[in-house]
Parts: C-alpha cells; structure tokens; sequence
C-alpha cells in the first residue's frame, strides 16, 4: 500500500506526501520510484506513478514538469504531453480533476492552497530553488489566478533534514550574502562544514513572504532508507542511481 504522509493543515484538499513504499520497482529503485529520468524500469516507473496518483485522487489527471532547479513556476490549465512538459520547478491550478506533482529526493516538497479562491500549488526547492524564490514564484502565480496571498496555506513535505545535510563554510557564505540572517539556518559540524536546515530555509521564505500558515512535517528523507528516497544517501553508499518520490495536490471537487 502506498504510504501517504499529509498535512493536518491541507486536510481539506486531496494531497499527499508520498515516499517510496508500496510500489512496483526492485533493486536501487525498490518501491514507488516515480522518476522518469531515473534508469528504472519504465513500465514499473509509469505504475507507481499511476499507484501514487490513485492515492490520492483517483483517476484524476497526474500533471509533472522537467525540473530543473529553477524558480519558474507553470500555471496550468490541462495536462501535458510527457514529451512537451515544460521546464519549471512550480505549478499551480484552479482546475479540478488536475493533480499537481512535483519529485523529490532530498530537496524539499512544499504544497499550497487557497480553498476559498480554489487554487492549489506545487513546488520542488532544490538549494538553488530555495535561494532563488521558487516559493516566492509559487506564490505569485497563484495570485494571478485568483488566490490571495493572507488566504494561502503551505506545507512542507519530507525533505533532508539538517543533521543529514552537511554543507561547506563556502555554501553558506552565499546565503548570509543573500540576508545576515540566515546564519541561524547553519549550525556547525565537523572542521569547516556545517549544518543546513533547508526545510527551515523554506519555511522562513514562506513566512517572509506574508504565508501565515505553514506546517513543517520533519520527516527526514535522508535518514529512513525504508520510507524515502534520497539522493545524497545514494552517493554515500555509492550506488549507481537513486530512486524519487512525489508530492501530489489538487482542487477540490
């Protein structure tokens, strides 16, 4: 059975966090990989991806983009053709019957929601992402379809979480650049690396922004093998791929 983690927050919309239990994939990939761009076997991939949608609204159209790290966000109004998928980190819908997902494995899944103005959102913030207002962008494309920003609710999905992830004295520079106050978002760790709290990060970009409802869920991908995939656990164990799962949201009915 697919294991979905959700949102107390979100409980009016369908939604889900999904990770990597009760799919079809073996091996590296074992579980619910939904990563197309992953080596996995392409049948097993379209089954969990199909799984993972029925989870959370079945027979409801998946909607996915090439994510690329950016802070572009892609309104949507009908699903796309896996060959014609844009480049974009974001989506957002008022359209029922679309499910938005995004993948991850180790970056931090954050999904949005106006129920009022019945707009739902969608965004993968990678470190680049984060740094560079893929939430922000999130954010606004839902303004321009009817949502209001003091109405917008956000939750955040597992993600790597700072004990797991050790960054370099160098990587944080670039974010105190961006705002001295992101020091508090490091901690130390072994001669000269550091701690992140990328979901924190997150978080306080949300808040920044005027979201005054944000639920963290503190589940750390990195540290449960047998619930997430993550990208970072894969490089240290050496392994030759890695597995993603997805977070998926949609409007109401």
């Amino acid at each position: 059975m697919v294991e979905l983690v959700k949102a107390q927050l979100l409980r009016a919309v369908p939604h889900g966090f999904a990770g990597r239990q009760g799919g079809v994939s073996t091996g590296l990939y074992a579980g619910l990989n939904v990563g197309l761009g992953s080596d996995d076997d392409r049948a097993a991939i379209l089954r969990n991806r199909d799984l993972a949608r029925d989870a959370v609204l079945p027979g409801a159209q998946l909607v996915t983009v090439r994510q690329v790290h950016s802070a572009l966000a892609e309104i949507v109004t009908a699903p796309f053709a896996e060959d014609e998928r844009p480049e974009a980190d974001a989506l957002v819908t008022d359209r029922p019957g679309l499910l938005l997902g995004i993948l991850t494995a180790d970056c931090v899944p954050v999904l949005f929601a106006d129920v009022q103005a019945g707009v739902v959102g969608a965004a993968h913030a990678g470190w680049k992402g984060a740094i560079g207002g893929v939430t922000d962008a999130t954010l606004a494309a839902m303004e321009r379809i009817g949502a209001a920003r003091d109405r917008i609710m956000a939750a955040i999905g597992p993600c790597i979480g700072r004990a797991s992830y050790e960054v370099t004295e160098d990587f944080a520079l670039r974010f105190e650049a961006a705002d001295g106050e992101n020091g508090r978002f490091f901690s130390a760790g072994r001669p000269g690396h550091l701690q992140f709290d990328i979901g924190g990060y997150v978080a306080s970009r949300l808040a920044a922004a005027g979201v005054a409802r944000v639920e963290m869920l503190d589940e750390d991908t990195y540290a449960q093998p047998d619930r997430f995939f993550s990208y970072r656990r894969s490089c240290h164990r050496g392994e030759a791929g890695y597995g993603r799962q997805m977070s998926m949201i949609a409007v109401p009915e």
